[in-house]
């Protein structure tokens, strides 16, 4: 008689996977992925040169980007912080001027598409969305060279609706040190924690991704509001020092912040750290900036990855990292920031914005409550918000806006 056992056990993991994920879109259908972090500004800049008609993102636009609508929709997003990114090569008013470039793509993209995307400036904004049914559209400004050591800068960012900051990108600024540079001034200089001070009053996140572990833990010391980590996994899990050291993710239930997983395998997963180091070199050998995903920059990598086969991170590589910033931080500091858009490369079943569900099914077979997932996808980031409006409503009936200098406040002593 044959042995259907094997069978019979493939069938019963295919069932259980399918069940797993129809429940995943319940989830999803009622509590959506906020998501961190999207770089697709940056990617219409650079394909297309904002050329929207070129890159209609109503239209399945899977050769070219990991975004688009459908996708936004059939992977469950409900609110998306979209990065106005700008390269930290960029320095003074380029670089602002780039950034106002990248928050007006994003308008159009808002004025293109209303009744898929919705402008949200605040939390009652990102619920009224997800009653809607529409997505909840934020912007996260990328580093803060940004605004030319300018506090005037950084309070008109606001206004234009930017509701994070990251302090700094891949390089020290002049007030605060990357996770990806040499030391700087330490952390945050003086000027540095003016600036955290000053997006507190206005309400604007303080975002610790890409900087350094001193600046991680200069900006808790100072922050009176929650900061949160828009695209930043795992220290313990992954050593690369984009992640989140243990010491910081413990800080954050005082803090009342929140930690994003990012979904980019050379942060992921350790295999990946050394083969992308390789890649990297061998873009610039190219003449390239490392970060290019262009189509001639992405043929270069199809060359390099031919010769030298990259190690494949995972849905459960994803949510290893979930496990452990759970077990840290505690369930209510907790979120999604995937980097879409941003990244040459993702992980196996996380390809592109559709992919949630899959990571959804992976922790509900890890034991994820419906309740706990509902905080990882949606409650947190919307309390962290909330909570951010708040000290700053209060901070504002204490004091006015700060004209401090970074001449002033970081001039050599005497």
């Amino acid at each position: 008689m044959a042995d259907h056992s094997a069978d019979n056990i493939a069938d019963h993991t295919t069932d259980r996977t399918a069940e797993r994920l129809t429940r995943a879109g319940e989830l999803l259908a009622e509590y959506p992925v906020v998501d961190g972090h999207n770089d697709l500004p940056w990617a219409l800049r650079e394909q297309v040169g904002y050329d929207l008609d070129a890159r209609d993102i109503a239209t399945d636009q899977s050769a070219h980007l990991h975004t688009d609508i459908r996708r936004l929709r059939a992977g469950g997003v409900g609110a998306q912080f979209w990065s106005v990114y700008v390269r930290s090569d960029m320095a003074g008013g380029a670089a602002v001027s780039a950034t106002l470039e990248q928050i007006d793509v994003v308008a159009e993209l808002l004025d293109r598409h209303p009744a898929d995307l919705r402008r949200a400036l605040t939390a009652d904004d990102m619920e009224a969305a997800r009653a809607e049914g529409r997505i909840a559209s934020l912007m996260g400004a990328e580093g803060g060279h940004s605004i030319n050591n300018s506090l005037g800068t950084l309070r008109a960012l606001h206004t234009l609706g930017v509701r994070y900051m990251t302090l700094t990108h891949n390089d020290n600024i002049a007030w605060a040190d990357s996770a990806t540079d040499e030391p700087g001034v330490g952390g945050l200089s003086p000027f540095g924690h003016e600036v955290v001070r000053e997006m507190n009053r206005t309400g604007m996140l303080v975002d610790l991704s890409h900087v350094a572990a001193t600046t991680m833990r200069d900006a808790l010391a100072t922050s009176t509001a929650p900061v949160m980590f828009s695209h930043s996994s795992a220290r313990a899990v992954c050593d690369h020092p984009r992640n989140i050291p243990d010491d910081v993710l413990a800080q954050l239930p005082a803090n009342g912040g929140i930690a994003m997983a990012t979904f980019v395998p050379k942060f992921v997963l350790p295999a990946a750290v050394a083969w992308t180091r390789a890649a990297d070199e061998n873009m610039r050998a190219h003449g390239l900036h490392h970060l290019d995903t262009t189509p001639q920059a992405m043929k270069i990598h199809a060359v390099f990855e031919a010769a030298n086969p990259r190690p494949m991170a995972t849905v459960a590589t994803i949510a290893d990292h979930l496990d452990h910033m759970r077990e840290v931080a505690g369930i209510d500091h907790i979120g999604i920031g995937g980097d879409y858009d941003g990244t040459a490369f993702l992980p196996t079943g996380l390809e592109d914005v559709a992919g949630y569900p899959n990571l959804i099914a992976e922790l509900l077979g890890r034991g994820w409550s419906a309740t706990d997932l509902a905080k990882l996808t949606w409650r947190n980031a919307v309390r962290v918000l909330r909570d951010a409006e708040d000290v700053a409503r209060d901070l504002r009936t204490r004091r006015g806006p700060s004209h401090a200098t970074i001449d002033a406040l970081d001039a050599p002593q005497a």
